[in-house]
């Protein structure tokens, strides 16, 4: 199974991005799908979440300016990110837990980072 993530680049404070996550390989179903953020210096951490029945949950910093979708059609996760601060410069990872055999247990799968960038 592999993520690819895509859409990080360079906006200007106040601007709008949207990144995209696809899983593909041998996938039984996903569960969760995830966006986390490592700025320079600090610890990962999570941003955004879906569940396999389209709940969300967001950080308290990016509620009411980011936005988490998901295609189950098409295995992708979509984090579109308005009104950026300068803040919320990082590299942003989305992770998926994924089932890829009608045995064992789901696995966390990671994408690679996708660089964000806001100019203020």
């Amino acid at each position: 199974v592999q993520l690819q993530a895509s859409g990080g680049g360079l906006v200007q404070a106040g601007g709008s991005l949207r990144l995209s996550c696809a899983a593909s390989g041998s996938i039984v179903r996903i569960n969760s799908m995830y966006w986390f953020r490592q700025a320079p210096g600090k610890q990962r951490e999570l941003v955004a979440t879906i569940t396999s029945g389209d709940s969300t949950n967001y950080a308290d910093s990016v509620k009411g300016r980011f936005t988490i979708s998901r295609d189950n059609t098409k295995n992708t996760a979509v984090l579109q990110m308005n009104s950026l601060k300068p803040e919320d410069a990082a590299v942003y990872y989305c992770k998926a837990h994924i089932r890829t055999s009608y045995f064992g247990s789901p696995e966390d799968y990671w994408g690679q980072g996708s660089l964000v960038t806001v100019s203020s």
